[in-house]
Parts: C-alpha cells; sequence; structure tokens
C-alpha cells in the first residue's frame, strides 16, 4: 500500500472516529468505493457528473463517501441489468425523490405502465398462412393490405413472410371489407378514431394526474397508484367500447335524420 494511500485512510479515520465515535459511520475515498462496487474510480465520477449518484461529504481536501453511496452504486447497476440507461436511471432516482417513494416503488408503478393493455401478439405468416387467413379474396387483395398499413411483406424473393402487427385490426378490416366497406376506407377510418383517441388518452392522464390524492389514488402512494393504474387497465376498453357505441348510434341517427345518409330503398 501506498504511503499516500495510508496517510488518507488514517485521516479519514481520525474524522470519522473524531464525529462519530470509535465505531463511527463507515466512510471510503473514491477509490475504496469504487473497489467496494467493482468500478473503476472514473465511472463514480461520470455518475456523479450526470447526477445519478450524489456527491461526497467533503472535510477540507478529504471527500467522504458513505454506505448510502455504495447502495447507490449497487442500485445502478441492478437498474443497468434490467436495461435501463444511465440517464433514465438518473431521471427515476429524481421522479422517486419529487414524490417521497423509494425507488423499488416508482420502478413497480413503471412495470404497470410498460406492461402492454392491448394483450395482442404479432403474427408472422408464409403466404400460404396467410392465404389461408384470409380466404378467398381478388387478385391485389394482399396488396391492398399493404398499403392500408394492415400487412407488411419482408423479403424480396420468391418465399416471402408477412408480418401482422395488430391481428385484431386486420380481423376488423376483413369484416368491414366482406359487409361492403373497402379497406382503403376502413384504413382512413382507424386513423381517424386513433387520432381523437390519442387526444383523448391524454386528456384522461391529465385529468387523472391533477386529481392524484383528491380523487385518484387517495393517498398518493405507490400502492394506491399501481391498484388505480391496474382497474384501469382492466375497465378503460370496456368503457370506450360503450361510450363509443352510444356516440356512434347517436352520430348515425343524426346523420339519417339530416339525410346525410341514405335510410335505404323499400
Amino acid at each position: 500500500m501506498s504511503g499516500r494511500l495510508q496517510r488518507s485512510r488514517r485521516l479519514r479515520h481520525a474524522i470519522v472516529s473524531g464525529a462519530d465515535g470509535e465505531n463511527g459511520v463507515e466512510a471510503y475515498t473514491i477509490d475504496e468505493l469504487a473497489a467496494a462496487a467493482g468500478l473503476p474510480s472514473r465511472t463514480v465520477r461520470h455518475y456523479q457528473s450526470v447526477g445519478a449518484l450524489q456527491y461526497p461529504e467533503r472535510n477540507g481536501r478529504i471527500a467522504l463517501y458513505r454506505k448510502a453511496h455504495l447502495d447507490r452504486l449497487q442500485l445502478i447497476a441492478r437498474l443497468q441489468d434490467r436495461g435501463l440507461h444511465l440517464r433514465a436511471i438518473r431521471d427515476a432516482l429524481r421522479q422517486a425523490a419529487r414524490r417521497r417513494l423509494s425507488l423499488e416503488e416508482w420502478l413497480g408503478i413503471g412495470e404497470h405502465l410498460r406492461t402492454p393493455w392491448a394483450q395482442e401478439d404479432r403474427l408472422t405468416l408464409t403466404e400460404a398462412e396467410l392465404r389461408q387467413h384470409l380466404g378467398e379474396r381478388a387478385p391485389g387483395f394482399m396488396a391492398r393490405l399493404e398499403r392500408a398499413g394492415l400487412l407488411h411483406r419482408q423479403g424480396d424473393g420468391l418465399t416471402p413472410t408477412y408480418v401482422v402487427r395488430s391481428p385484431g385490426l386486420l380481423d376488423i378490416g376483413l369484416k368491414l371489407h366482406d359487409a361492403g366497406v373497402e379497406i382503403e376506407t376502413a384504413a382512413e377510418a382507424a386513423a381517424l378514431i386513433r387520432k381523437r383517441l390519442r387526444r383523448a388518452a391524454a386528456d384522461l392522464v391529465q385529468h387523472f394526474a391533477k386529481r392524484t390524492g383528491r380523487g385518484f389514488a387517495r393517498s398518493r402512494s405507490a400502492r394506491d397508484v399501481g391498484n388505480a393504474l391496474a382497474v384501469l387497465r382492466s375497465t378503460s376498453a370496456e368503457a370506450v367500447r360503450l361510450v363509443f357505441a352510444q356516440e356512434m348510434e347517436r352520430a348515425l341517427r343524426a346523420a339519417m335524420e339530416n339525410g346525410a345518409l341514405p335510410k335505404g330503398r323499400p
């Protein structure tokens, strides 16, 4: 051990012992902290520079790191194992601090947000499988589905595959086509619905956020927020279906009464 490091440790021990007694709080130099966390010292400095790790205490020229710093470095490592980038980790830590939540609570809320609300898996089909799924269709029908964004062809050879990102929307499009609604018209209608619902969803999130603690997630705790999100997940689609059906009925009735839609021939 170098004489410089020995002197640094003796001085640090004197500071800790003098402040906290013989059994004082453990303190580390930056090199000791880095070694305990299994990191280079420059990485510790980088974490500090981007705001992911709190700065050390200072006693004169001596920088003292505590167990909380080591705990933070270990937490950062666990979050990086989960695929989070450093700046995202920093932002999550700040969010948790502002809301007075533990990071584990805050990440628990994040799990609700990351889990897909629409339980639908994309399909990858061979041309034969796709033709069987579509049934008897006129030539050029698959190209129309591609142009409408309901189907995505992969490969330029004689044996391509087709990706169906939303099997549910494809099946709705097929039902509408069989009922006389052209694929292009149905795709335009879907884009119109998505545009309106995107704005409605943003307004709803803002509505609930403003009422957090007084009408939404009563105690503002992570548990209450998580419970509220879980219920929203299970009920929102049904609520939208009911309200939309009621409004479609109203709009269609008004359109027929105003002559915008034909009432049909006797």
